[in-house]
This record gives structure tokens, sequence and C-alpha cells, in this order.
């Protein structure tokens, strides 16, 4: 997929809107070989969607082996929207706190009170953490109104050459 078509479909409203949600679910190659889908929360800073976990975190090794993932993004009504992306993982330790750990963060509903608690605890726990940062190769939206799944997209198209016939 070229980097525009990349660029056409993470620009349009709907996709703005799913990533400016908390949580995606990241895939990844495990190191038994087997597949892992993980929710994780997330940001989106306008070229990379970033997350950030512990350094001790299962998934970094098997990052590091293989670094190729998927993630999606929904919502939970009908008819869902959904955005589907392909990447490359890079990961970036870094000491202390990303700030976009807590901005990722920032959309849960929390008092300021508990707010204030939260950071403390965050900052007492990490002394760093891991910045999976993925740059899309691979982009889909679908919405089901103008954009379906390509197996149903398929399916329409044959139906309208069996009428055609």
């Amino acid at each position: 997929m070229q980097p525009n078509q990349i660029t056409e479909i993470l620009d349009r409203p709907l996709s703005r809107e799913l990533l400016a949600r908390d949580l995606t679910r990241l895939a990844y190659v495990a190191e038994d070989g087997t597949p892992r889908a993980v929710p994780i929360a997330f940001t989106w800073n306008g070229s990379q969607i970033v997350m950030c976990t512990t350094k001790n975190a299962p998934k970094l090794p098997a990052l590091r082996r293989n670094p190729m993932v998927a993630l999606t993004i929904d919502t939970e009504v009908h008819p869902p929207k959904i955005l589907l992306i392909r990447g490359r993982a890079e990961l970036d330790v870094v000491d202390g706190i990303p700030d976009e750990y807590l901005q990722m963060n920032g959309t849960y509903e929390m008092t300021p009170e508990q707010r204030v608690a939260w950071e403390a605890e965050v900052r007492s726990l990490y002394d760093g953490m891991v910045r999976i940062v993925v740059t899309p190769t691979w982009a889909k939206l679908i919405d089901f109104e103008t954009t379906l799944p390509s197996a149903v997209e398929e399916l329409v198209r044959q139906r309208e050459e069996r009428r055609r016939a």
C-alpha cells in the first residue's frame, strides 16, 4: 500500500474518531510461534500509533524477534466501525514515564483526586517503560456503510453479477 493511500484512509473523519479512542488490540506472534492479540492503551501522534508497556512485558522479546504487528481499533455499536492497521513495531526503552502514557490514560473517567493518586502510583511503580511505536504500512477503514470487509465486498460483487446475468 502506498503512503498516500494510507494517509487518505487515516485522514478520514471516522478514522480520526477511532484514532482518538483509548484502546487498540495489538496482534503479534509470541515467542512460542502462536498468535496473540492483547488490548493496550494507545495514542496517535499524527503519523504513528504509540503504546507503552512495562520493561518486563512478555510481548517485548517477541516483538524484538518479529516486529510485524496488526492493530484493530473499533467501536462497540452496530454497525461496528473498524480501523485496521498493519506496521512494524519499533521499541524505545525510556527512563521514567513517557508523556504518551500519561496522555493516553487521560481520557478515562477519573476525578482530579483520582488522577493525582493514579499518577503518583504510576511514578512510584515504574522506573522506566518501553514505547512501542508503529508507523502504519497498511490501513483499512470498515464502516459497513461505505466500506466493507474484502470478503463481503466480493460477495456483493458476485451478487450483482448474478443479477445482471
